[in-house]
């Protein structure tokens, strides 16, 4: 089968398109056949290792997984003798920051691991963005405590996460306030956010609302420029280290005090989460952004573009037409 490899960290060029074998299914794994996949900041970060911390779970020296793409969807074609939930055919979307294998014509995963079928109302281009986001957005909403009628700041609106917490925000009934570039502006309001602003243009520090908790979906502000537009407990969450990693220095202190707190959760992703995800699409209460779709010929391109900070929403790898 064709797939793009990576045998060292590095930039984009250290992954190639190679043939490989193709994966056999252990008695409770699926083989799917993959027809979509994506780019995003976890396979670029697994893949530059720019982070050490990473390579505790991809490999010390080299990566021990060599096919990155932790989203996809496509069709079972073979199934364990002990799989009970799914069957040959099935359409299905997933994810999987493991062992990965969405960069490949096939992959294998458990059936209990973060997998379920297709929302009926989304193709397979569509699905497969639905989870890398969206998962990252879900666990910081959760740890907030954030509750309906309450009000939450996103900055870096318009990305893969920012995108999917003004969306899974809104579900929640929370009051959203976005912060985004020019172009994106009207995109943000489609997705419900109730105010939007406009960073090239206007200060958002500026507004007179107080908020319970601002989401950092970028990591391009600090705890201490949004600190005094937090409540009184308000919780500021990053999904970045910050300067120095003070995010995580803030996030073993400040929740001493009784006041306003940072928080670094990590992030998790099971079956129900998936199963979640799914029904809100079908519901048209989600729906993955996508901007741009590539070839698996076309991955370092993608790759480049995800990394250039640039990119709305996802960017989409087509396998099978």
């Amino acid at each position: 089968m064709k797939a793009v490899v990576y045998k060292k960290y590095g930039p984009p060029e250290v992954a190639k398109l190679m043939e490989v074998d193709k994966p056999v299914p252990k008695e409770n794994e699926l083989l799917v056949k993959v027809y979509a996949t994506t780019v995003n900041r976890t396979d670029s970060g697994f893949r530059s290792a720019e982070y050490f911390i990473s390579r505790f779970w991809s490999g010390l020296l080299r990566p021990k997984y060599t096919i990155l793409g932790c989203e996809f969807a496509g069709v079972i074609e073979e199934i364990g003798r002990n799989v009970t939930t799914f069957k040959k055919g099935n359409k299905v979307f997933g994810y999987n920051d493991k062992t990965f294998g969405g960069h490949g014509e096939y992959l294998t995963i458990s059936e209990n691991d973060s997998i379920t079928f297709l929302p009926n109302n989304l193709s397979f281009e569509e699905a497969a963005p639905m989870t890398e986001g969206s998962h990252y957005a879900l666990n910081n909403i959760r740890a907030s405590k954030i509750k309906k009628g309450q009000n939450a700041l996103v900055y870096g609106a318009s990305g893969a996460i920012g995108s999917a917490a003004v969306q899974l925000l809104k579900f929640f009934e929370v009051n959203v306030t976005a912060v985004c570039n020019t172009k994106n502006v009207e995109l943000i309001k489609s997705l419900g956010a109730d105010v939007v602003f406009d960073y090239q243009t206007q200060d958002f520090t500026k507004t007179e609302t107080k908020f319970d908790f601002i989401f950092d979906a970028v990591g391009k502000t600090s705890f201490a420029k949004c600190k005094p537009l937090l409540t009184k407990k308000g919780i500021y969450i990053s999904t970045e280290l910050g300067k120095n990693a003070e995010n995580i220095f803030f996030a073993l202190f400040t929740p001493i005090f009784n006041g306003k707190k940072v928080l670094f959760p990590i992030p998790t992703i099971n079956k129900e989460d998936v199963v979640f995800l799914k029904e809100l699409a079908e519901k048209r209460m989600y729906k993955p952004v996508i901007e741009r779709q590539y070839t698996l010929e076309q991955i370092i391109e993608a790759y480049k573009y995800v990394e250039s900070g640039q990119k709305t929403g996802n960017v989409v790898i087509k396998i099978v037409d």
